[in-house]
């Protein structure tokens, strides 16, 4: 630790009344701890020494009513400043501080403000102005808290137009979400009926295949059955002509047994036997019939010329 930040004791002594006066002590660092265990200290004097940052717990000293920081080498004050909301005075001369934290605007108890000799960004220098006597320190107290309230109600609005975008984006992300699912089930329901349809189609083929095996089969069977019923049918004539075939054979080989009957009685001597001559007889009597017709007889000169 650098010299003069030293222990409680040592503070205590530089302390005169509500005054800690720590100026000139060539500091590196602020003694934050020890300075918080000195809650009556109000009025904190750290100009003219070396300090480059403040440490971030150095904003939880809210006690503080004027604070001297003048003539360090500080390039930032911290992100939270604004808690030291008590502060009413407040010395920054001849720093390196560029610009102030957005928190500033919440010091709503600074009246005097001093930020001359810094390389800050020329709005706010402008801002800011010169503070060469009380009032114009006065002035850029209030210039630079109004100055600072519309950065960060700017910064409010950025922020909250980035919410309602982020806000926006993602009810846009939910609802191609929704539609997505949605068309998802969608199509899920449509591949579900094309499923069913497709199946039923494919049970009524089924069906009708099966009910025209079924028309073909009780069709064959009805055809194998009508001609077992025809060949039976004609049977009675089959009867009848092998009846008729019959006697006509039966006449064929009486009419045969008679004509050799008449050649064994008219060639033969047995012509001389009383039943060839009964058949020589009959035979003779026949043909003296058939003469009478004149075809006949043309038939019976022509056979008897053969």
């Amino acid at each position: 630790m650098s010299r003069g930040s030293g222990k409680g004791p040592s503070l205590k002594d530089k302390l005169d009344g509500n005054e800690l006066d720590l100026s000139l002590c060539n500091l590196n660092e602020v003694p934050v701890r020890e300075l918080a265990a000195l809650p009556k200290a109000t009025v904190l004097d750290l100009s003219c020494n070396n300090l480059i940052s403040l440490p971030s717990d150095f904003c939880s000293l809210m006690h503080l009513v004027k604070l001297d920081l003048s003539k360090n080498r500080l390039q930032q004050l911290p992100l939270d400043f604004g808690r030291l909301v008590n502060l009413q005075h407040l010395d920054l001369l001849n720093n390196r501080l560029v610009t102030l934290p957005v928190s500033f605007a919440q010091l709503k108890n600074l009246k005097w403000l001093d930020l001359k000799d810094n390389p800050l960004d020329p709005v706010l220098a402008k801002v800011a102005g010169d503070c060469l006597d009380e009032k114009q320190c006065k002035q850029a107290a209030v210039k630079v808290l109004q100055h600072m309230k519309a950065i960060q109600s700017e910064q409010d609005r950025q922020r909250q137009r980035k919410l309602q975008a982020e806000r926006e984006m993602e009810k846009k992300r939910e609802a191609e979400q929704r539609a997505k699912e949605a068309q998802e089930r969608e199509l899920r329901k449509r591949e579900k009926a094309e499923e069913k349809e497709r199946r039923r189609r494919e049970y009524d083929a089924q069906k009708a295949a099966k009910q025209e095996v079924e028309k073909k089969t009780k069709k064959e069977a009805m055809q194998t059955r009508k001609p077992a019923s025809s060949s039976r049918a004609p049977q009675p004539p089959r009867h009848k002509h092998s009846w008729s075939r019959s006697v006509l054979r039966v006449l064929l080989f009486a009419l045969l047994c008679v004509l050799c009957a008449l050649a064994a009685c008219k060639l033969t001597e047995l012509q001389h036997q009383p039943l060839c001559v009964s058949v020589n007889t009959l035979y003779e009597d026949v043909i003296a019939a058939l003469q009478n017709h004149k075809t006949l007889q043309n038939m019976l000169q022509q056979n008897s010329q053969q």
